[in-house]
C-alpha cells in the first residue's frame, strides 16, 4: 500500500517558517567563502630533461626476494629429523617391516584427554622395556565451520609430535617417524624408545 503525501500541522508549518528565515542557501555560503580567500593554485616547476637521472628498471630492488617464514609441514620436519637409531633398523621401520610391541589409539579424544593418556602410555612402555610403539592420532576430520579463522586439520596429529619433544617423554624417546601405510600412514607415528637402564 503506497503512502500518500502528509500535510504539515500548523505548529510544524510555523517551525519550518522560522527555520527557513534563518537558513542561508549553500550557494551563497560558498560564494562568500570564495570572496574572503583568494584562490591559490600551485604551478609545478618545469622539469628539465637534464634533471632526471638515468636508471634501469629494478636497479634498486632487493637482489633476492626474502623467503616466507611459514612453518614446515610435519612430513618435512620428520623426514629432515636426525636419525638417532641404527640406520638399517630405521629403514626397516620406515618400510613397516618392524612390528610395534604396543599401540595407543587417540581417535576422537580431545587434547585434554589425549595428553595424559599419551604420557602414561609412553612411560609405561619404556618401563616395560618395549622398544617400538605405535601412536595413532588419525588424520583429522574436515570441519565445515566456514569461520573467518582457519582451523588446522588434525589437531592431535599436529600436537602429538610437540608432546614427544617435551618433558616427561623426550628423555625416553630415541626416534619418531611417520608410520607406513599398513600402520596408518600420516595418521600414526612410530615411537622408538631408548633402552631401559
Amino acid at each position: 500500500m503506497k503512502r500518500g503525501k502528509r500535510n504539515l500541522r500548523p505548529e510544524e508549518q510555523e517551525l519550518w517558517a522560522r527555520v527557513t528565515e534563518t537558513a542561508i542557501p549553500m550557494t551563497v555560503r560558498a560564494k562568500a567563502k570564495l570572496a574572503d580567500k583568494p584562490i591559490k593554485t600551485k604551478v609545478p616547476d618545469p622539469v628539465s630533461p637534464r634533471s632526471i637521472k638515468s636508471f634501469k628498471i629494478g636497479e634498486r630492488a632487493a637482489a633476492k626476494i626474502p623467503k616466507n617464514n611459514l612453518a614446515p609441514s610435519l612430513d618435512h620436519q620428520l623426514s629432515k629429523a636426525h636419525v638417532a637409531m641404527d640406520k638399517k633398523a630405521f629403514t626397516r621401520l620406515k618400510q613397516g617391516k618392524l612390528s610395534p610391541e604396543a599401540r595407543l589409539d587417540l581417535h576422537g579424544m580431545t587434547l585434554e584427554q589425549a595428553h595424559p593418556r599419551l604420557n602414561r602410555f609412553i612411560l609405561d612402555a619404556h618401563a616395560q622395556g618395549k622398544r617400538l610403539v605405535l601412536v595413532i592420532t588419525g588424520k583429522g576430520k574436515s570441519r565445515d565451520d566456514n569461520g573467518p579463522i582457519p582451523t588446522r586439520l588434525g589437531v592431535l596429529r599436529h600436537q602429538v609430535p610437540q608432546w614427544f619433544q617435551q618433558h616427561p617423554l623426550k628423555p625416553h624417546i630415541l626416534q619418531i617417524a611417520q608410520a607406513s601405510l599398513k600402520h596408518g600412514g600420516s595418521g600414526a607415528y612410530y615411537v622408538y624408545l631408548r633402552r631401559t637402564r
